[in-house]
């Protein structure tokens, strides 16, 4: 979980942090502090995909073809789960 949570928050600091240095405000609402929701939203989002790519260990250990597919899936689950987060925590702030 912690690794997912941390390859989700440098994702999400190379996207926020360059682009938001420029932005005043995304939303009214949100004021100064647009950037709490995506700093939060997203790193939960990538410790669940930790948590997917831990629960296909199971798959890793029969070795053969299921070790190959079970990375796979692991990868491609954890990259729909950070891409979900991504658009779950910049909803409302920074995309409309």
């Amino acid at each position: 979980m912690l690794q997912g949570a941390a390859i989700a928050l440098v994702c999400i600091s190379l996207f926020i942090i360059p682009a938001g240095w420029f932005t005043q405000v995304a939303k009214p609402e949100w004021g100064k502090l647009w950037m709490i929701k995506p700093f939060l939203v997203v790193p939960i989002a990538g410790a669940l995909g930790g948590v997917f790519y831990y629960f296909m260990d199971h798959l890793r250990y029969q070795g053969g073809w299921k070790k190959a597919l079970a990375y796979v899936i692991s990868l491609l689950g954890y990259l729909v789960v950070l891409w979900l987060g991504t658009v779950l925590g910049l909803n409302g702030t920074w995309w409309d």
